[in-house]
């Protein structure tokens, strides 16, 4: 089976270190004790014969060589390279740099960050082309600084930990991400393929925050129509499925998260997106549904989605803080999967003691950005999510609206 990498690097009269897969060292634990190694005694004459290995790390050979071995922990690396569109957005960059700014305090992982002109080895092919996601920018604020990662643990966390000291619009994209963030403290794993960002955003009226949310899943779904009318490829119908997830054909191909922090009256939002756009698993990808409409169909690329996105998600936002959310419910309600849904309920019993089960045809939201239900005796009701079932849709809670 594949064990991710085994590897004992002798570097003579200089370093020596061993790395360990997370599940080679599971596999050893469980089958032996120890792992002994062989080493030359005339090179390391105080090299132990056995070492435990649950004390296994990386050390220096001199630290072997004088007989004293000192285990310190390799510290986990985080590369951030920051980018902007025009010579403003890269002077902001330059000062972050220079100031030390970005911090992953929180996890614990140790920052590196660079500039373009600081980049010494190539990243990989299949990296995301921050060219092509400039050259297809067009807005004035949002998604004009980047923060790109080759990998890291979550684009949500570089924002929500950094928000108040990054410009509003700042973004954050990764090719892979280990431990992305979902609802309910949920962490997922995300391979290449998947289009996964991060922004920030500041508000200040609290009472609309519940609603951004909304107007994130209506600029994706607007933006992927957008690319595929300009590419000339096949229309793809992503549906919004509430409160924050991306459908089609039935599978879950994407998913929004937005959390926020208030300090200094104002609320710091972190809205991430996740969007499977190459990867067909674990579901399917919105190219594997290209594929299968006209096998000639052109790739819609993640640097070209996440353009689209921002150019419509900045004229929505402005409608949003102007007019309120009313403003694009029509547009919204096109786009969603349950107008006229028909959904099973909890209500109290008149006894208040126990739960009875009631179907309720879903109208639209409410106010607080609920789903606005209707019973078949005419009564209007906002409907809540239990917060047990991982579908929002099983469990839901029926409260009265005066």
């Amino acid at each position: 089976e594949n064990l991710d990498c085994l590897a004992v690097v002798l570097f003579t009269g200089a370093k020596f270190s061993a790395l360990f897969s997370p599940s080679f060292e599971q596999l050893m634990i469980s089958q032996f004790k120890h792992i002994f190694f062989t080493a030359s005694l005339r090179k390391f004459p105080n090299f132990p014969s056995v070492l435990p290995l649950p004390h296994l790390k990386a050390f220096s050979a001199s630290h072997v060589l004088g007989g004293k071995m000192e285990l310190a922990e390799a510290p986990d690396r985080t590369l951030l390279l920051l980018a902007g569109k025009s010579n403003e957005e890269n002077d902001v960059a330059k000062v972050l740099k220079d100031n030390n700014t970005l911090q992953l305090r929180k996890n614990g992982e140790e920052v590196e960050v660079i500039l373009p002109s600081e980049v010494e080895t190539p990243f990989e092919d299949d990296a995301f082309r921050i060219g092509e996601y400039f050259n297809s920018l067009s807005t004035k604020r949002f998604g004009r600084l980047l923060i790109y990662s080759p990998k890291l643990s979550s684009t949500h966390d570089v924002i929500s930990q950094n928000n108040s000291d990054l410009p509003v619009g700042t973004v954050c994209v990764a090719d892979v991400q280990l431990k992305g963030r979902g609802r309910s403290s949920n962490l997922w794993q995300s391979p290449k393929g998947c289009l996964l960002f991060s922004f920030s955003i500041q508000m200040e009226d609290g009472r609309v925050v519940p609603h951004l949310q909304y107007v994130v899943c209506l600029a994706m779904t607007e933006a992927i129509k957008a690319i595929c009318l300009e590419k000339g490829t096949p229309h793809l119908d992503v549906r919004i499925k509430w409160p924050n997830d991306l459908y089609l054909g039935g599978l879950k191909v994407g998913g929004i998260l937005s959390t926020s922090v208030y300090r200094s009256k104002k609320f710091y939002v972190s809205a991430g997106v996740g969007l499977n756009v190459g990867n067909e698993k674990p579901t399917t990808c919105l190219n594997a549904a290209l594929k299968r409409v006209n096998p000639l169909s052109r790739e819609l690329k993640r640097e070209d989605i996440i353009a689209a996105f921002f150019n419509k998600f900045e004229n929505l936002y402005d409608v949003f803080l102007k007019q309120g959310f009313q403003a694009l419910e029509e547009l919204y309600y096109q786009t969603w999967l349950h107008s006229g849904q028909r959904v099973i309920v909890q209500d109290r019993s008149n006894d208040q003691d126990q739960f009875v089960e009631n179907v309720v045809t879903i109208q639209g939201l409410t106010s607080s950005g609920y789903l606005l239900g209707i019973t078949d005796d005419g009564q209007m009701c906002e409907l809540h999510p239990d917060g047990n079932s991982f579908d929002f849709f099983k469990g839901l809670i029926k409260r009265k609206m005066s």
